[in-house]
């Protein structure tokens, strides 16, 4: 499975659009719609709309998530948004503010 790395030191402001896999690592603002996994590092700011096959975060993330399999919150992440995910696991210890939507029927 392909996968794109934005590192620690990037700033993307804008819109990422692809085919595989994001590991993001710096600081994303924007919009985020790829087929496969967003996973957000624990060094990495996310202030975007993530629309994504999986989603798990560890780092900051504020914005909206739309995730056809699942979204996982690990124990050291923040996120402020909505949630819509037919599974979601959220990590003691994880911080989160929002709305979580589990109807599959969208």
């Amino acid at each position: 499975m392909a996968e794109t790395t934005i590192g620690s030191s990037i700033v993307i402001d804008g819109e990422i659009s692809g085919e595989e896999s994001l590991v993001i690592q710096g600081t994303v603002k924007g919009k985020i719609s790829v087929t496969e996994g967003v996973y957000i590092e624990n060094s990495a700011t996310v202030n975007a709309d993530i629309n994504a096959q999986t989603v798990e975060n560890a780092g900051v993330l504020t914005g909206n998530v739309n995730a056809q399999n699942r979204v996982e919150l690990k124990s050291e992440s923040k996120m402020i948004g909505d949630v819509c995910a037919p599974r979601i696991q959220i990590a003691d210890g994880a911080l989160f503010k929002g709305n979580i939507d589990m109807d599959v029927e969208r």
